[in-house]
């Protein structure tokens, strides 16, 4: 791909792209996806005839020869009223493997080109059928792991995230045009400087722009989730903290020392926030290569958690080995301190905002306490359970509007102690280049690259 403005390709698709759009193995029914401008010849060549458009028809699929692979419905969308904007095609076949790839095998040999993970929701962007923002919620609706980010996805694809972005861009250009107009007026540029009210249409940008930053955070959750690791030493009850908050025996749990020797990882969900549990072995001095190889692992997932907890045995409370764990700790992971076992202690379960961690006490063998873990790791990363209006976003999304926003607040500090209106005019135009990357205005081609190769084929 080349850089472009969204919806302006710098050069045309030329080649006709297929893919098996549906998931490996058997099904039901299997679809065989087509677009580009050799759509309508494969269509007679592999149908006998061109389909009626829109309509769904059925056809018998047939090789070179004649001989007949399958029977099923065919959808022509002729361009540019297609999902690509080009000429697409879908058979509908049934869904055995075999089936697929002899249907697929027969339209390559008719001229297309198997199509590269992402390219035809590369294409619906080039063809200014979707902006960026849309094409990556296509991707996050069909990954989305609960009920809640599904939504938010459906929402961003809906384009309610872009419109977000879209009313700040025009606002932002507004800005810019006043600020640039007096600038070509310098007699009128004291009287602009001196306005109040420029201060105030700043402020209100940047104020716009964090709000949409908390609610970007908020679908950057909703996506990616967080990655909570269990860390502490053997027999402390991690795996049984693990099975807990999955709801099920995720992992072996004895009274055994260090049964745990390797890292498990569960996927689930708390009141719709995904959240990636890893179980790690027990830290410990050792001299056994196996239990040794399964501590490096997991001080590599303690490595890349964005929070960790740390369990401890309440019989014995917080120990000098305890302590060595969190010193190990790289700087800047949070942690919570988790007291275990509190059904043989006798001690109350409940959250207390000690210093210098939040601990909680609870027990993973009865439950009591779970509910305050819960609401602890939602409360930590700022998750809300019935976010109204919400949308899926990214990481990228939201270093942009960070971007974005620090530029704004610069323009501002400039303009108040340097009274340089062209150095607030390009703080600005940096922050409209910002927002512009969010929907794809203003694209690398290393970026679309990125975020299209990471899509499933077919799609």
């Amino acid at each position: 791909m080349t850089s472009m403005q969204a919806g302006h390709p710098v050069t045309p698709n030329i080649d006709t792209i297929a893919a098996i759009a549906t998931p490996p193995g058997q099904g039901g029914v299997g679809i065989v996806r087509v677009s580009g401008a050799l759509v309508p010849d494969i269509a007679r060549q592999l149908l006998g005839r061109l389909p009626q458009r829109r309509i769904a028809e059925l056809h018998d699929f047939r090789a070179g020869d004649g001989a007949l692979i399958d029977a099923g419905l065919t959808l022509y969308f002729p361009a540019p009223a297609s999902f690509t904007g080009e000429h697409v095609l879908e058979l509908h076949g049934h869904g055995g493997p075999v089936v697929m790839d002899l249907l697929l095998a027969r339209v390559l040999a008719l001229g297309a080109r198997p199509a590269r993970p992402g390219e035809f929701s590369a294409r619906a962007f080039l063809n200014g059928k979707l902006d960026l923002a849309q094409a990556e919620a296509i991707a996050d609706l069909i990954d989305s792991g609960t009920a809640q980010a599904a939504r938010a996805a459906a929402r961003s694809l809906q384009g309610v995230f872009s419109e977000r972005i879209h009313a700040l861009l025009e606002q932002l250009i507004a800005l810019r045009s006043w600020i640039e107009a007096a600038m070509d007026f310098p007699d009128d540029e004291i009287d602009l400087l001196s306005d109040e009210r420029l201060g105030k249409q700043i402020a209100a940008l940047a104020e716009a722009i964090k709000r949409t930053m908390a609610d970007a955070h908020q679908g950057q959750l909703l996506h990616d989730g967080i990655t909570l690791v269990i860390a502490g030493r053997p027999n402390v009850g991690k795996s049984s903290l693990m099975n807990a908050l999955a709801g099920f025996d995720a992992a072996i749990v004895t009274d055994i020392p260090g049964t745990t020797r390797d890292v498990l990882r569960e996927r689930i969900q708390i009141d719709g926030m995904p959240l990636h549990i890893i179980d790690t072995a027990g830290l410990h001095e050792s001299t056994d290569p196996v239990e040794q190889a399964g501590m490096q692992r997991a001080r590599r997932a303690m490595e890349s958690a964005d929070r960790l907890l740390l369990v401890i045995d309440d019989q014995a409370g917080y120990t000098a080995a305890d302590a060595t764990i969190l010193e190990a700790l790289p700087a800047g992971i949070p942690h919570t301190r988790i007291h275990n076992k509190i059904d043989l202690t006798g001690r109350q379960p409940g959250l207390s905002e000690a210093k210098p961690a939040v601990e909680i006490a609870l027990s993973a063998h009865t439950g009591a306490g779970l509910d305050d873990l819960r609401r602890h790791l939602k409360q930590c990363v700022g998750f809300q359970e019935h976010a109204e209006g919400g949308f899926s976003a990214r990481r990228r999304h939201f270093d942009a509007l960070q971007r974005a926003h620090a530029h704004i607040v610069e323009g501002a500090r400039l303009l108040r102690e340097q009274h340089a209106a062209e150095l607030l005019a390009e703080e600005l135009r940096e922050a409209q280049q910002d927002l512009g990357e969010i929907t794809g205005a203003f694209t690398s081609e290393d970026l679309l690259d990125r975020i299209f190769s990471s899509f499933c084929i077919g799609k």
